[in-house]
């Protein structure tokens, strides 16, 4: 364990035996490693295979047909050899917060600062950004130790109102969880559930938050803040700041103290956190580097404010959902076997209000929990975006090499000695939040959060493991944050569409993952690499998807026949990998279900938003297009929610994506049903039987494409034009299959 030290740095004394946390390897290390020896064996059987027959095609066709096949194998087998270095030394953390307690005063706890974004009132309702805020303010942590930012990026007066009403219900909220002890602290969540007695005090507190609530949702409907909710001079002065050339592309930088923990009391005398509104300058002649680019105006802004060594990053809907989970990040963080070089504590990402079988893989499982248990075995987790704990050194330099920043105000360790609404805070506050502040200095390219990809939080943690740092997955039965997952199959592709073009920035950047990366840090870059080529995952899929399915309709056998002894090496190389894939969802406590669901999701992405994704960054390459990041929408409509606690797939908006998707569900069909055909009529079983079963296994994966295409007549069904436009495509390719095979 080592030696259990203050986060300052001074050694605590007495029961220092007590453990912080422990590690423990999973029991199934040596299974994995067995089996990807002989999985690698069959690997290369196939690949051998494939040259062999490549070398003894007699036309062009089936000489382009064989290189397909061997392209997209070749592709498989580096996304598996990638992904094997999570899996050599999966590991599960314990933490003992419980002896952290006795072992540390809470006066002697570090300081928190929490970064909460949020970039559009209407696409993320302020009402449920305040209830992130609320949740992590009413933490069971010294409240005095604790400051909220939050960046408003769309530089909304409806969002700071909807602070402006929080911070006035805080006083009421914050005395209620503590005297009630309550876990889930997120006041829209608490009242919604039923399991908590109801009392007279519960009544007052509940009606305060729909009187916030109303407010703040009537302003936002309206658009405006009006003078009958504006309370003081103090106020009038905030909202005024709004004028007529203010846009969401063009103002100036507004920051607004609604708390301070040093006069504002809750109305039992205790302190309340601080709680600071950002909304950094922006000018339409300057980069802003969206999100990356708004924490790090964040983190320049708190440096000279606050200044806490450790810093929480929270998308604006991941509402906390254990108050203790401070403590946990602590037994990490103050103990010095773990803290010289660590960097971030990840907590996995969860999400409420999934319906039974996460239809939609919203949980993204094997991405995001069970691969990063392989990770923690090496040089831990990447960074998610939300839910992580930094200390603030690790943004500045690597563990044994500093980086100054260009003023000694945002050193890590430099002690604000003022109050936040002293004029000299306030005024270097403004400056470092200057649209132009950053130029000709190291931000986001070797200090804070790093520039050059749209998925900041997977290159920001990618290079700080380059530079040397270190991750740890924290992963507690209760979960600490609860999210809002999508619930439109539109919305989930649109996001993963996002992430493709940004994985594919850091794939072809100088910082590759597979040169840079794998040179720097060895097998943790191969788990880079795996993430940042998901994008590649398009060209087996596309193929698979369509080229054996067209052989099919031609009657044309293009894989060994079952009497065959290269049958059994397809055989096992298919059900291997997914028997594998479907034990590890349900060792890490998943269903069957949940995970059929994932795997589907994983081909309908391989089919849409990877392969659309590749074209758009191919297309941005060439300077053609450009890329934005779009904000994926948190309002839920009443008859997609409904749509979506029945499982019922969401297919209502006439998006291109579509198309490949709704093609390959038409070709599979059409494919199975004409096999099936020549079967009976005892044409060649033996040698279409594994086109049969990959078309059959697809046609499984698409039947509610299918009740979309053919069944439904709701709004969430597939659009009449993209049916038409598929099933003409799909009659084109039949067309074309005739010249090839």
């Amino acid at each position: 364990m080592g030696s259990l030290k203050e986060c300052t740095g001074t050694t605590v004394s007495a029961t220092q035996a007590l453990p912080l946390h422990t590690l423990h390897p999973l029991r199934r290390t040596l299974f994995n490693r067995v089996f990807a020896s002989v999985y690698a064996c069959a690997i290369l059987a196939l690949v051998y295979h494939h040259v062999l027959t490549l070398f003894n095609c007699t036309n062009v066709a089936s000489f382009s047909v064989t290189l397909s096949f061997l392209l997209s194998n070749l592709v498989l087998a580096f996304m598996w050899v990638t992904t094997q270095s999570c899996h050599m030394r999966p590991v599960h953390r314990k933490e003992y917060p419980e002896n952290l307690e006795k072992i540390m005063k809470p006066s002697d706890f570090p300081a928190l600062d929490v970064f909460i974004c949020t970039a559009d009132p209407y696409k993320e309702p302020p009402i449920n950004v305040v209830n992130t805020a609320l949740s992590v303010m009413a933490y069971d942590y010294p409240k005095e130790k604790v400051s909220v930012y939050v960046s408003d990026d769309g530089g909304s007066a409806l969002t700071l109102f909807a602070f402006t009403e929080a911070a006035k219900f805080a006083s009421h909220w914050l005395p209620f969880c503590r005297e009630k002890n309550i876990m889930v602290r997120s006041p829209e969540v608490y009242f919604c559930t039923s399991d908590h007695s109801w009392c007279s005090e519960t009544e007052k507190i509940k009606a305060l938050y729909e009187s916030m609530k109303f407010k703040v949702e009537h302003v936002v409907e309206t658009g405006k803040v009006s003078d009958e909710y504006i309370n003081g001079d103090e106020e009038r002065e905030a909202f005024n700041k709004w004028t007529a050339g203010f846009t969401r592309q063009d103002h100036p930088t507004v920051i607004q103290v609604l708390l301070e923990n040093i006069k504002d009391r809750d109305i039992t005398g205790h302190l309340l956190p601080n709680l600071i509104y950002v909304s950094r300058q922006k000018s339409k002649t300057s980069r802003h580097n969206f999100k990356a680019g708004a924490l790090n105006t964040l983190l320049r802004v708190s440096a000279v404010m606050t200044n806490a060594p450790i810093v929480l990053t929270l998308d604006c809907d991941m509402y906390s959902n254990d108050p203790k989970t401070p403590l946990r990040v602590l037994c990490y963080v103050c103990d010095s076997a773990t803290r010289s070089d660590l960097a971030y504590i990840q907590f996995p990402q969860r999400f409420r209000g999934l319906n039974k079988n996460d239809m939609y893989a919203s949980e993204i499982k094997l991405l995001f929990e069970i691969n990063f248990l392989g990770f923690d075995g090496l040089k831990g987790p990447n960074y998610v975006g939300t839910g992580t704990f930094f200390r603030r050194r690790a943004f500045f330099g690597d563990p044994s090499t500093f980086m100054s920043p260009e003023i000694p105000q945002l050193h890590p360790n430099h002690a604000v000695d003022k109050p936040l609404k002293s004029p000299s805070i306030l005024s270097l506050a403004h400056q470092v939040a200057g649209c132009n502040y950053e130029n000709q200095t190291n931000w986001g390219s070797k200090i804070g959060f790093r520039y050059g990809s749209l998925v900041e939080d997977y290159y920001t943690g990618y290079r700080l493991h380059c530079e040397g740092w270190r991750s740890i997955f924290c992963h507690p039965e209760r979960p600490a944050f609860y999210g809002d997952a999508p619930i439109s199959l539109f919305d989930l592709l649109n996001q993963s569409k996002r992430w493709v073009i940004g994985l594919l920035e850091v794939t072809f950047s100088k910082y590759s993952t597979l040169t840079f990366g794998i040179r720097r840090i060895g097998l943790m870059g191969l788990s880079y690499a795996h993430y940042s080529c998901w994008p590649f995952w398009a060209i087996p899929i596309t193929v698979y998807a369509f080229l054996p399915q067209l052989a099919l309709l031609k009657g044309v056998s293009i894989f060994p026949k079952v009497s065959e002894p290269w049958f059994l090496l397809y055989s096992f190389l298919f059900i291997g990998a997914y028997a594998k894939d479907c034990l590890e969802f349900i060792l890490e406590g998943s269903t069957f279900r949940k995970w059929w669901n994932d795997q589907r999701i994983w081909m309908i992405r391989g089919l849409t938003c990877f392969l659309f994704g590749s074209i758009e960054y191919l297309l941005q390459s060439f300077g053609i297009s450009a890329s934005g990041f779009n904000v994926t929408s948190k309002v839920l409509d009443d008859e997609q929610s409904k749509r979506y606690e029945q499982e019922i797939f969401e297919f209502g908006v006439p998006s291109p994506m579509f198309v490949t998707l709704a093609t390959s569900a038409i070709i599979n069909l059409f494919s199975f049903f004409k096999g099936f055909l020549d079967i009976i009529s005892g044409n060649n079983m033996e040698g279409l039987f594994l086109q049969m079963f990959l078309a059959g296994f697809l046609m499984v994966n698409c039947l509610p494409v299918y009740e979309a295409m053919f069944l439904r007549s709701d709004k969430g069904k597939m659009p009449t034009k993209i049916t038409l436009i598929s099933t003409f495509l799909a009659g084109a390719l039949y067309a074309a299959a005739s010249h090839i095979f």
